[in-house]
């Protein structure tokens, strides 16, 4: 049963997600704007009808002029005149304007009040939200093509993004700059979703789908001379002595060197860069 037709872009609706805990949706349109919709009245609405809580529930988007319009009759279903024009139970609350060309996809952050959104001007923008208004916090720059999808790391202060050019983005959101990317010859890229709980992302491309994770979750490690293991811990290489165990535990951690990088290289030093492999010189025990 469709409760609501959004109206208000005037191009083709391209993405519309809902938040994931408030009364809120974000929709991506051709019209080249991001739309954020409050959905407060129409839960009121579901919550005090016959049908009790809107657990499930869908709404529709038709290219219109007035994302206001307001329906005529009862309010025991949609008629006519609300299937076509819409009603005020769903009211506009931002129109997020800055892209240049089509907006793709538009998606909330997990526990933040921020939205990303990827267009065909080949960018993705971060935008922040209050009670009152959004604006534009950045726009990240590097794919060559258009931008297909985007989202925010269910886990980390990530965004990720995949384009017609063929690649996969990952941005820092802090630091807003790229960290790390994953191109695939041949393939173009349209569609990305995150799992939940685990470090998985899936993308959609030309000739199917992958499944990766950004890095490995097991840390570079090698055994070293009397019972010693060198293994990589954030930035830092550490010394695992099992020789020095003490009060029941298997041994302590000591610090050897950090791998923090300076200079200009440190503003990529995030997700993807961190050591895959690590050897011991078995042949010179004294540097152990």
């Amino acid at each position: 049963t469709c409760l609501s037709v959004l109206t208000g872009h005037n191009h083709y609706v391209m993405s519309a997600s809902f938040h994931p805990s408030d009364d809120l949706i974000v929709s991506a349109s051709l019209d080249q704007t991001v739309r954020v919709w409050d959905t407060t009245g129409l839960r009121k609405k579901q919550q005090g009808g016959a049908d009790g809580a809107m657990n499930d529930y869908s709404v529709s988007f038709s290219l219109g002029t007035d994302g206001n319009r307001n329906g005529e009759g009862g309010t025991g279903g949609l008629n006519v005149q609300a299937e076509l024009f819409g009603t005020n139970d769903v009211v506009v609350k931002y129109v997020l304007e800055g892209h240049d060309r089509g907006v793709n996809w538009a998606a909330f952050h997990p526990t933040l009040p921020l939205i990303t959104s990827a267009a065909d001007d080949r960018q993705v923008k971060l935008w922040r939200m209050s009670e009152t208004k959004a604006w534009e916090v950045d726009t990240l720059r590097g794919h060559a093509n258009n931008v297909s999808c985007c989202l925010f790391h269910p886990n980390q202060d990530l965004i990720v993004s995949d384009s017609e050019d063929r690649s996969i983005r990952v941005w820092d959101v802090s630091k807003r700059v790229g960290v790390q990317t994953f191109r695939r010859e041949g393939d173009r890229f349209w569609i990305l979703a995150a799992h939940r709980s685990q470090s998985l992302l899936a993308a959609g491309h030309d000739s199917g789908m992958i499944v990766f994770k950004l890095e490995r979750e097991r840390p570079a490690s090698a055994h070293g001379a009397a019972n010693k293991l060198y293994y990589v811990r954030g930035r830092e290489l550490f010394c695992h002595d099992y020789s020095r165990a003490s009060n029941g535990t298997a041994g302590i951690d000591v610090p050897i060197a950090s791998l923090r990088r300076v200079g200009q290289q440190a503003q990529t030093d995030g997700i993807g860069s961190s050591p895959r492999f690590l050897s011991y010189n078995q042949h010179n025990p004294s540097e152990g």
